[in-house]
């Protein structure tokens, strides 16, 4: 493997690696990934592309920017691995509403993480997952039941999409209805192609809407287009139709600044875009 940068990653999540893998660490690794990465879309509207090489998508973390699962949780695989931590990338499919077929989409890459046992959780197994965006903040242990994390609530249960893998049920309050991960490890090779739709196709939710996230030990905060909502503990919304606006919630709220010139090219698409919901909604 590939050497990543793991002062400058550690740095970024504003942690020092003092010790062997545990618990703690995971759990710590889990919470200020979630918190200081950005789950977010912006390269797709900066005609910036992107791989899901984990290398490429550590160094944009390093670089303070953030990405979608495959950067994200690519990424953070790496990091784990560097660390000496046994994590396992697995194919995994997000199902966005209950009408939407479960599992075999291959929409998700999630990770798991082994050899860590707990009096709560003695086979050692977790659920470790910085992409999903407004769901987990920390790890939850790969047996099933109910797991309360700060103002939200979620599920993990034997999948009936993926036989022997598991299912993992959001918030009702969750921007997707669940997510199904398959048993076994998988290469990255496996996301190829989903990614290359998910960036590229006319059809992609990501190619239509620019989507920002970031999960809290209170909450998430969410800026699709330039409506920005905060919930969990209480529901904001802000609509940001000032350019100043867009990029100062962008750096106070989310980590993320752009150059002048990237300002310059996503502003108006965005505001375009806005225009074109409003339409649509007043219609």
């Amino acid at each position: 493997m590939r050497v990543i940068d793991v002062e400058g990653y550690l740095r970024r999540l504003g942690l020092l690696h003092d010790g062997p893998p545990s618990v703690e660490g995971l759990f710590l690794l889990q919470q200020t990934h979630v918190e200081r990465v950005a789950y977010e879309n912006l390269a797709i509207w900066l005609d910036q592309p992107t791989t899901v090489d984990p290398m490429e998508s550590a160094a944009r973390i390093v670089g303070g920017r953030g990405g979608y699962c495959f950067h994200l949780n690519g990424a953070l695989w790496a990091l784990l691995t560097a660390l000496g931590y046994q994590v396992t990338r697995h194919f995994g499919s997000v199902q966005g509403t209950p009408e939407s077929p479960a599992g075999s989409v291959g929409n998700h890459l999630v990770l798991t993480v082994a050899g860590l046992p707990t009096g709560d959780n003695p086979t050692g197994e977790w659920l470790v997952d910085a992409g999903l965006g407004d769901a987990i903040h920390e790890p939850i242990p790969l047996i099933a039941g109910t797991y309360r994390q700060g103002p939200f609530e979620y599920g993990l249960r034997p999948s009936e999409a993926e036989p022997g893998g598991w299912r993992f049920d959001h918030d009702p309050r969750g921007s997707f209805y669940g997510m199904d991960l398959r048993p076994g490890p998988v290469g990255m090779d496996a996301f190829d192609s989903m990614h290359k739709h998910l960036s590229t196709s006319p059809d992609s939710s990501f190619v239509r809407t620019s989507a920002i996230q970031r999960r809290d030990a209170h909450g998430v905060d969410a800026l699709t287009g330039l409506v920005l909502r905060r919930f969990g503990h209480g529901d904001t919304t802000t609509v940001l139709d000032r350019e100043e606006d867009f990029a100062e919630a962008l750096a106070d709220v989310f980590g993320l600044t752009l150059t002048w010139e990237e300002r310059a090219q996503l502003w108006p698409r965005l505001w375009t875009a806005h225009e074109k919901w409003l339409t649509t909604k007043t219609s």
